[in-house]
């Protein structure tokens, strides 16, 4: 029987629930706040009376969530255990909590209530989208591993998510320029140092995910492919060896794209899944065809063996030399089998560990760090 494929059936779905703890969770690309303002107002007082004033401190209420998500981000960036990740995110749904609460505390500015309301409003908006979403994403995770379209709708939602979060930032910064032009105030639109951590990791989880997708689904046809050899189902096999050259062929293409082929000058991850998918490609083209012409030899051979043991003591000597002359042909090409078997488990398990080491290694390297 073949070997299943490191990192495919149950030994891929380890390896994707360790992954996605430390990957896929985190790959989740919210932005609480991207573009934070800075007031600049002709007599600053240190009393919410001043507009500016008054900015800062609606700005400063949600300061505590764009720091602890932030935090949470690089935790589960950085390869710790699920269960500190998942305390850290109980940690931002608290920070969220309290970031609405100093946000209430705060008074309406001279009877106007349209800036207070919307930073209340979008840090509500925050918390359901962290809470509740985040759920659907979890339980979403337990079949994403299932199928090639389970994993792209599971990669989907998290984009979908990421961009309602985008959103409601740019409500809550619009409501902040109207406020700003309605009082007076000077704003000054830039980034400080947490915004565009924020930032960075969300283009880096995207960037990640499209590299992901190429490789999983190389990676599922190579599971569906071994899983029917294992069955002896030649048909399906055939079927998976297909879709397999489709995915390596346009997936290197996809890697070889401006968009996928570095990012910021690092091609690590990108080099990582360009030589899975070079093994994968030469599987399909090259050692498939082969294992498939051995199980086709050992069909027929079965059915020399069958029509000889039918024949019984009619058997002639013509009978018998070609049956002695089709074991040895089947027994050569089982150990041609064998072999190419074992070169390509070995070489599968050495291509599934450089992956993993490059998801590690260029996620530690490129997303913030963040406490």
């Amino acid at each position: 029987k073949l070997h299943e494929p490191i990192g495919r059936v149950n030994g891929f779905r380890l390896y994707l629930r360790i992954k996605k703890t430390a990957y896929m969770k985190k790959s989740i690309p919210v932005f609480f706040s991207v573009v934070m303002l800075v007031m600049t107002f002709a007599a600053h007082s240190q009393d919410l009376n001043n507009p500016g004033t008054y900015m800062d401190a609606i700005t400063n209420a949600k300061l505590e969530m764009d720091q602890k998500y932030m935090a949470y981000m690089s935790v589960a960036a950085h390869r710790h255990s699920a269960k500190k990740v998942e305390k850290v995110r109980q940690q931002t749904l608290e920070s969220i909590a309290n970031s609405r609460s100093k946000t209430v505390q705060l008074p309406k500015y001279k009877g106007d209530n349209s800036l207070r309301q919307s930073s209340i409003d979008y840090i509500q908006f925050c918390y359901r989208i962290f809470n509740d979403d985040y759920s659907k994403i979890v339980n979403m995770e337990e079949i994403a591993e299932q199928s090639v379209d389970e994993m792209q709708a599971f990669i989907l939602l998290q984009e979908m998510t990421s961009q309602k979060l985008k959103e409601a930032a740019a409500k809550m910064t619009q409501a902040e320029k109207d406020f700003a032009a309605k009082y007076n105030v000077n704003l000054v639109e830039t980034k400080d140092e947490l915004a565009k951590k924020l930032e960075t990791a969300g283009r880096i989880n995207h960037y990640c995910d499209e590299i992901f997708i190429v490789f999983f689904k190389c990676n599922w046809e190579d599971g569906e492919m071994t899983k029917a050899f294992n069955n002896k189902k030649l048909n399906d096999a055939e079927q998976a060896r297909n879709a397999l050259i489709h995915f390596t062929e346009e997936g290197m293409a996809k890697l070889r794209s401006d968009s996928l082929r570095s990012f910021e000058g690092n091609p690590a991850l990108a080099n990582s899944c360009m030589q899975a998918l070079q093994f994968y490609d030469h599987l399909a083209k090259v050692d498939a065809p082969k294992m498939t012409d051995f199980f086709l030899k050992e069909e027929n051979f079965d059915k020399i063996k069958k029509n000889m043991d039918a024949k019984g003591d009619s058997r002639t000597k013509a009978d018998v030399d070609a049956y002695n002359k089709a074991v040895k042909d089947v027994n050569a090409s089982a150990n041609q089998f064998n072999q190419l078997n074992q070169d390509i488990n070995k070489r599968r398990s050495e291509v599934n560990s450089d992956w993993e080491k490059a998801e590690w290694s260029f996620k530690n390297e490129m997303m913030p760090h963040y406490k």
